[in-house]
């Protein structure tokens, strides 16, 4: 406590005068000598106190009472990657020429993690979309809802290929219609589809079950469905890229961040030649009008080395109607139509050979000593009977050696090399099973499309297993001649023609040969032999010389007159219970340095030489002469 003290002094003039003066306590006194700069310096640091105070009540606020709202809004402003798509691999002929292209388009997605979780709010989005895309708004509002829940990045398809109208509108309307979006992409444009539709096949969305099985693709991604496009579809498909960008809570973009740019797919070279198979396609189309047919199939090799220069089937379809996604009615009319347009008869038809397969039932009987080239065999007056049964010959021939058997096509020859006639014995059908395998008859090649038939080549306990019946020797006299249960695929009957052609070599077919990488690199694709060196040089040859006295005397005089020497085969298999017939013509070119091997089916044409023989005529005219 502060104190009064009293204090008696003298003036000048001697009087004593009484004073006093404060006195205070040691506390008093260091709070009054303290400076004023001391002072403020407190009052600043209560003032701190409290605002650290303050800031930690604001803080314990924003994340425990509404942490869960800021999460929600944090979660969306943040970089997003917007997908780039990769341009798909282009495919091309031989020469060069383009047979498919990528056509730019925009699909209407819906992107998850924006949707509304309102469902007031998706109706209203719904009807909106719905009326912009000419959809059902239910539809569109049950896709809303299903994703609404989402955390996804990953684009959702909506509609594909919508028109540009249509895009710019949403786009437009964005900010209204929260989830949807727009997506680049590509479909694909496939040049004279018809003419390799086959061969090419077609790609499409992605489809759930697909998506299982294949990762890393988006449920918007475009995957090979059929032929070349699915078969090489690891190299045509590209790695997609990405604009990264930042973008707010209600998914608008705030700026770019950087761009992941995409790598394109490989482009595949076909082995194809693009203009021999529209002339093989339009052969076939001109006979079939003047046979009143509707179905043929032709495959033409390079017997240099497998690769397979045409493949034609007919009826075809158009492979653009589902690059566009196919309507019901048009897949519908594919479907039901009776002659099976989207079947790949080339490789999947199995069919009875008929005399084409004669030549390797020749170089059998030669290789195992049932005959030599100089055997001769009497024709019997057109008719070999065992007992009850007789099998007779499409025509009487006189005696024949082996060449000019191939070359008339005697089936009383092959009945006897191949099931044995008097001091003949014949290979029986274990004999003739292996040589038709060593040719490729009964396996499947190999060929790089998917969908292909073994055919089959029976024997004994084939019969017992799925007959029930022990095997005679009229089956092997029908296995002789490409009769019975014996079956095979054009492209098997091409292979074994190029085989036949090259001296002994039969190479798995390849219809791509070469896979150009967007870096620059080119995979060449080599050549893979079946099988080769089983027969020797010499008794080919007597073969060859047979097929190519069929030309000069036999079943398939009209292409004598052709500019290059050509050899061949002609065939007319029986099939099913009215004696119709399927026409086959089988031939390699020229003769001694042979390029082009082929394989001509027209199904129901009657004798072979009356259609297949002027398809293969006017297509080698066309293909030594005047093509260009």
């Amino acid at each position: 406590m502060t104190k009064r003290r009293y204090i008696v002094s003298k003036n000048t003039s001697g009087m004593e005068i009484e004073d006093y003066v404060l006195s205070a306590t040691e506390k008093e006194a260091a709070r009054m000598e303290k400076p004023l700069e001391k002072k403020w310096f407190d009052f600043l640091w209560w003032f701190l106190l409290l605002f650290v105070f303050l800031l930690g009540l604001r803080v314990i606020f924003l994340t425990v009472v509404k942490g869960a709202y800021y999460k929600d809004v944090s979660d969306g402003n943040s970089i997003r990657s917007i997908v780039i798509k990769a341009p798909r691999g282009r495919i091309f002929d031989r020469s060069g020429k383009s047979l498919v292209n990528n056509v730019p388009s925009m699909d209407a997605v819906i992107i998850p993690v924006d949707v509304p979780r309102d469902s007031v709010k998706t109706k209203e989005i719904a009807g909106k979309v719905a009326f912009i895309l000419n959809m059902n708004e239910a539809d569109v509002w049950t896709k809303l809802e299903s994703n609404n829940t989402s955390k996804s990045l990953n684009p959702v398809l909506l509609k594909e290929n919508i028109q540009q109208d249509q895009a710019l509108t949403i786009l437009e309307k964005a900010n209204t219609l929260a989830g949807i979006s727009i997506e680049k992409t590509a479909i694909r444009d496939y040049v004279d589809g018809p003419i390799f539709s086959h061969i090419l096949g077609y790609d499409g969305k992605i489809e759930q079950k697909e998506l299982a099985q294949n990762q890393g693709y988006l449920l918007t991604d475009y995957i090979g469905k059929q032929g070349i496009e699915k078969s090489y579809e690891k190299y045509l498909r590209g790695v997609h890229g990405a604009d990264q960008v930042e973008v707010d809570s209600m998914g608008n973009t705030k700026r770019e961040v950087g761009i992941i740019n995409p790598k394109p797919g490989s482009d595949l070279i076909m082995s194809i030649d693009g203009d021999l198979q529209k002339k093989l396609y339009d052969s076939i189309t001109g006979i079939l009008q003047k046979t009143g047919t509707s179905t043929a199939s032709a495959v033409a090799i390079d017997p240099r080395n497998g690769q397979v220069l045409a493949m034609v089937n007919l009826p075809s379809y158009d492979n653009n109607l589902f690059a566009n996604k196919i309507s019901g009615n048009d897949y519908a009319s594919l479907i039901n139509n009776p002659d099976k347009p989207l079947f790949n008869r080339a490789i999947a038809g199995e069919y009875p050979p008929g005399s084409t397969i004669k030549p390797a039932i020749a170089l059998a009987a030669l290789s195992e000593g049932v005959i030599d080239q100089s055997t001769i065999i009497d024709g019997l007056g057109g008719t070999l009977r065992i007992g009850s049964y007789s099998f007779g010959d499409w025509k009487t021939h006189g005696p024949s050696d082996v060449r000019i058997a191939i070359a008339e096509s005697n089936d009383i020859f092959f009945y006897t090399i191949g099931g044995g006639y008097g001091n003949i014995q014949g290979l029986g059908m274990n004999r003739m099973k292996k040589w038709y395998n060593l040719f490729g008859f009964g396996l499947a090649s190999g060929i790089d499309i998917g969908g292909e038939s073994e055919g089959l080549i029976p024997d004994e306990k084939w019969k017992m297993d799925n007959i029930k019946e022990k095997w005679s020797v009229g089956n092997s006299y029908h296995a002789a001649i490409g009769q019975g249960f014996v079956s095979a695929t054009p492209l098997q009957i091409a292979n074994f023609t190029a085989a036949i052609a090259n001296g002994g070599t039969l190479y798995k077919p390849h219809l791509v040969s070469q896979i150009k990488k967007g870096t620059g690199e080119i995979i060449d694709i080599d050549p893979e032999i079946l099988s080769a060196n089983f027969a020797a040089p010499e008794l080919l040859s007597v073969v060859r010389e047979g097929m190519r006295k069929t030309i000069l005397s036999g079943t398939a005089q009209p292409l004598k007159d052709l500019p290059i020497e050509v050899a061949g085969k002609t065939g007319t298999a029986q099939f099913g219970t009215e004696d119709k017939t399927h026409a086959w013509f089988i031939s390699f070119a020229p003769y001694e340095n042979p390029e082009i091997a082929m394989a001509v089916l027209v199904e129901g044409g009657g004798e072979g030489h009356s259609s297949s023989v002027p398809v293969t005529k006017e297509v080698y005219q066309w293909y030594f002469g005047d093509r260009n």
